[in-house]
């Protein structure tokens, strides 16, 4: 059983397999954003789709809390872009001021 959920007190949303913890994407909450900077697979997990099936776990729930996402995470932005159904969460004023 694979599982996604957010552990906010360690700032990351956490996904798990039969219970055991096979990666995370590690964030920060900012005014209405979560703000991703960091996404890493457990190597013992690696190539099962997992990194994937976290990123859209992670996405579904900013979405159903009405929240923008800024993908700093380059796992992250690839996903988003290869799955354009999530590119409404992208705030895109916060990208561009990063860039300035």
């Amino acid at each position: 059983m694979i599982e996604v959920q957010d552990n906010p007190d360690q700032g990351r949303f956490e996904i798990h397999v039969d219970g055991e913890l096979a990666g995370y994407a590690r964030y920060l909450r900012r005014a209405g954003r979560i703000i991703l900077v960091h996404t890493e697979i457990d190597g013992a997990f690696e190539g099962q789709g997992l990194g994937s099936k976290l990123a859209a776990g992670v996405l579904d729930d900013v979405r159903s809390r009405n929240l923008k996402v800024v993908p700093l995470c380059p796992f992250m932005a690839k996903y988003i872009e290869r799955h354009p159904d999530f590119a409404d969460l992208v705030d895109e004023a916060a990208l561009a001021a990063l860039d300035d």
